[in-house]
């Protein structure tokens, strides 16, 4: 019997978790059944239990998946002296995650938004899911206090500005740009770059 590669297993992993979170962002949670999951992804059911015991599984795989994805974005931009601005890299990391996942569409719309009020929903059911995605904000969070201490290391940001306090607005913003995505139509995501530029030059005007 011929032995399947790597190339191949990791391929088919993709395969089931794009599709399971298509199936999540389209009809929620608990609407969504692992026979949906199943009909989306063309596969048997031997073949997707062979990675994933359930619907629970599926989701803390694209939760952690997606968290570390962005986590990455961040803790290299924290190596850079000086950092990105604000606006570039919570425009990257927005792209980034559209941009790994080209099946989360429908109707050749992005899904993900709709994906990630999804799963904040489910958080407050699943005990399991919380802890990865407090732990996954955590991590973010700490990339982004890097950062920030960068910015005030290259002189710019103001010294006595806090660290974690900036991190969590500038964490916030990410989130409430996804929570506009999600619920109104077409928010291109051109307008949160704008927006932070905007407002990161509210000091810059002359008097």
């Amino acid at each position: 019997m011929a032995r399947v590669s790597q190339e191949h297993l990791d391929a088919r992993r993709r395969q089931i978790l794009d599709g399971a979170a298509l199936c999540f962002a389209r009809n929620g949670f608990h609407a969504t059944s692992m026979q949906d999951v199943l009909k989306e992804v063309g596969l048997s059911a031997g073949a997707v239990y062979r990675y994933f015991s359930g619907k629970g599984e599926l989701i803390r795989a694209i939760v952690t998946e997606v968290l570390d994805d962005v986590r990455s974005v961040y803790e290299e931009a924290g190596r850079q002296t000086p950092p990105p601005p604000p606006y570039e890299l919570i425009d990257k990391v927005l792209r980034d995650v559209h941009g790994l996942r080209p099946g989360l569409r429908e109707g050749g719309v992005p899904v993900f938004a709709r994906l990630v009020i999804q799963v904040w929903t489910e958080t407050l059911r699943d005990p399991e899911l919380a802890v990865i995605i407090q732990d996954g904000f955590a991590n973010v969070t700490a990339a982004w206090v890097r950062i920030v201490e960068g910015y005030q290391r290259a002189g710019m940001m103001n010294a006595d500005a806090d660290p974690e306090a900036v991190a969590r607005v500038l964490v916030a913003a990410a989130q409430g740009f996804l929570t506009q995505q999600a619920l109104f139509d077409r928010v291109p995501v051109e307008s949160l770059e704008s927006g932070l530029r905007g407002l990161m030059s509210m000091g810059e005007v002359s008097r």
